[in-house]
């Protein structure tokens, strides 16, 4: 298999891996999640995730503030140091765990819901029987396929998934919430994004 091949098998595996997302009615209920907990009693998004799934996680809250809702990435260690005070009522937590047993993770649902006993969780996860995902207020399952690292190991389709699944959760609350170009344009006064909203909101005006 020449280098090219590689690529189209490479590019094969990874879409086939998103086709094979296993669609279920716990997409719904996180996006009315969402909606209920921030947009309607005015709490927060919090996503939390370690190493490779916690840069998703950080991407994912970015995507979220840009389209209406308020969201933060908390580190799963650092939130042991004193920053888990940023969960304030009506919070809900994102967290990401492609194994669902990594430990930070774990400790750091149990010290949130001993802040806040009522903190609802969404979970994204590879391992839909795992300790974390039997936590979840709602379970999110990636579908577990092989990563496509020739030695199986580094996090590339399963990272790949966790951004898809945030996508869908981005794109699900925009229309749960009818967020317009108007509003996407007061969030971005910079750049080719902000030119171009600012453009497509005063054509509707």
């Amino acid at each position: 298999m020449n280098f090219n091949e590689r690529i189209q098998d490479i590019l094969h595996k990874e879409a086939q891996a998103i086709l094979d997302i296993p669609v279920s009615d716990q997409f719904e209920k996180a996006v009315n999640l969402i909606v209920e907990q921030v947009h309607q009693k005015g709490g927060k998004l919090v996503t939390s995730g370690m190493g490779k799934a916690g840069q998703i996680a950080m991407n994912i809250a970015t995507t979220f503030c840009s389209t209406g809702i308020p969201a933060v990435f908390l580190h799963p260690s650092e939130a042991q140091h004193g920053d888990l005070g940023i969960l304030q009522k009506n919070d809900l937590m994102l967290v990401i765990s492609n194994s669902g047993k990594t430990r930070e993770i774990l400790e750091l649902l149990q010290l949130a819901s001993t802040l806040m006993p009522e903190l609802k969780f969404i979970v994204i996860t590879g391992n839909n029987q795992s300790e974390l995902a039997q936590r979840a207020d709602v379970c999110l399952f990636t579908g577990a396929p092989g990563e496509v690292c020739p030695l199986g190991l580094t996090p590339t389709t399963s990272t790949t998934l966790m951004t898809v699944i945030g996508d869908i959760l981005v794109v699900g609350a925009m229309e749960a919430t009818h967020f317009d170009v108007h509003q996407y344009a007061l969030r971005h006064h910079g750049g080719y994004l902000g030119t171009r909203s600012r453009e497509q909101s005063q054509k509707k005006d």
